[in-house]
């Protein structure tokens, strides 16, 4: 990993994207002892409006808090995809959920996820944002394994906790399985 990453998680509410984004920032500043800014951005509708998270990570002081050419790009939803890509860094990390993203024709290297798929195996669909983030960590090393899944610890609701772990090592697994090939 760079000495600085930026990552934008882009979807509509109710997927979880502000609840990732406050994970992957907690982990990094909380559990990691590394610089973290988290901003957030959310259509006026609760459900079903525009939502994006923005978490800027680094070993050094952050001089910029916005990100502005994120290096990962992870979405849940085409109009995240058809508004961020573009912006993403050339080499960048781009990470889809196939069920609800259409990638351009010409935007061929990238990660098809399955993470709905692979959540609904774990036993509910809603868990697809931890199984994205699981994802990101293990392909990015934008933090560390032990650093998220304490932030899930310590951030999830207990009802919710057995599942979110399970989700975000499914996803993890997804990404250091594919550097195996």
């Amino acid at each position: 990993m760079p000495d600085t990453i930026e990552i934008r998680l882009g979807g509509v509410g109710g997927q979880g994207i502000a609840l990732a984004g406050t994970l992957l920032g907690k982990a990094a500043a909380l559990y990691d002892g590394k610089e973290a800014v988290f901003t957030q951005t959310y259509g006026p509708e609760a459900r079903g409006g525009a939502s994006r998270a923005d978490i800027i990570v680094s070993d050094t002081a952050i001089a910029y808090p916005f990100v502005t050419r994120p290096q990962v790009l992870a979405v849940l939803f085409q109009e995240a995809y058809e508004k961020f890509r573009p912006q993403l860094a050339p080499d960048g990390l781009l990470i889809i959920e196939p069920d609800l993203v259409n990638p351009h024709d010409d935007d061929s290297d990238l990660v098809r996820l399955p993470a709905i798929k692979i959540a609904e195996e774990l036993g509910n669909k809603l868990a697809a944002n931890i199984v994205m983030l699981g994802y990101l960590v293990g392909a990015s090393k934008a933090v560390s394994f032990h650093a998220m899944e304490e932030a899930i610890r310590e951030t999830v609701n207990e009802r919710h906790l057995d599942l979110d772990l399970r989700a975000f090592n499914a996803g993890y697994n997804e990404a250091i399985g594919a550097g195996d090939d």
